[in-house]
């Protein structure tokens, strides 16, 4: 599936989207590749979206209960128990409509974008990589590496990146040539670079004024949109290695 029918790495607010169906594996967990789509199919910590395909010809309607990525297509993981006979499944060539679980996605987008606040002051303030995250709707953590960690560290760090938030930064999203994109100083922010190799074009995300990294997921297209966040938790997890646990405390007014 090429990148531009990928629409939610284009467009995160994107909720439905009218498509024809490609395939359909008929096994005990179906999957439906679409030839485009607004679902998300999860990497880099962040889950894969939830929702709906209804039949344009007659309303049928199946539960997409999540997807993933096979073969470089997006398979839409159907929430039907056991194997089904095929007259329960679309058909290919089935004209239809993707939607999204939109309340779970924009959820997922307030957090995944206050977890590069997090990052972006972390690096900035502290010079500290990411070793390591992963969120869920509303809430998530990240590893840095820090030698010491302490619950002023942490409480400075959550009020900078509250003000960061209030401070209502855009934020831009750009597909980038493989070297341009490697030509950004610290545009890896993780300890280890998980690109794969060989890829000809690196999504970036720019919180402006704050953080640019490469990353592959969906984000809001404002900090103020995020609301407010605060750390419900820190941990050691290595001599080097320090976990801060976040959640989102307030929507935007």
């Amino acid at each position: 599936m090429p990148t531009g029918l990928q629409l939610a790495y284009t467009d995160a607010y994107a909720r439905a989207a009218d498509a024809r169906v490609v395939s359909v594996g008929a096994d005990s967990a179906p999957g439906v590749v679409l030839d485009r789509t607004v679902f998300y199919p999860g990497g880099g910590g962040q889950p894969a979206d939830s929702g709906l395909l209804r039949r344009a010809s007659d309303g049928t309607t199946w539960v997409v209960r999540s997807a993933h990525k096979a073969d470089g297509e997006i398979v839409h993981d159907l929430a039907i128990a056991g194997t089904p006979s095929p007259d329960l499944l679309p058909a290919v060539g089935d004209l239809v409509t993707v939607e999204l679980d939109w309340d779970r996605r924009h959820l997922l987008m307030r957090t995944h974008t206050a977890l590069h606040v997090l990052c972006g002051v972390v690096w900035r303030d502290y010079g500290a990589q990411v070793t390591g995250g992963n969120m869920e709707p509303g809430s998530g953590r990240m590893d840095f590496e820090f030698e010491r960690m302490s619950g002023e560290l942490v409480g400075e760090i959550e009020a900078r990146v509250n003000a960061e938030l209030a401070a209502a930064r855009e934020i831009r999203v750009a597909i980038l040539p493989r070297d341009a994109a490697f030509a950004i100083p610290d545009l890896i922010r993780t300890k280890i670079n998980l690109l794969p190799p060989g890829i000809p074009e690196v999504r970036t995300i720019e919180i402006v004024g704050l953080d640019l990294q490469a990353d592959g997921g969906t984000h809001v297209a404002n900090t103020r949109e995020v609301g407010s966040i605060r750390v419900t938790g820190y941990e050691s997890k290595g001599r080097i290695n320090k976990r801060i646990r976040i959640e989102l405390a307030d929507a935007p007014a």
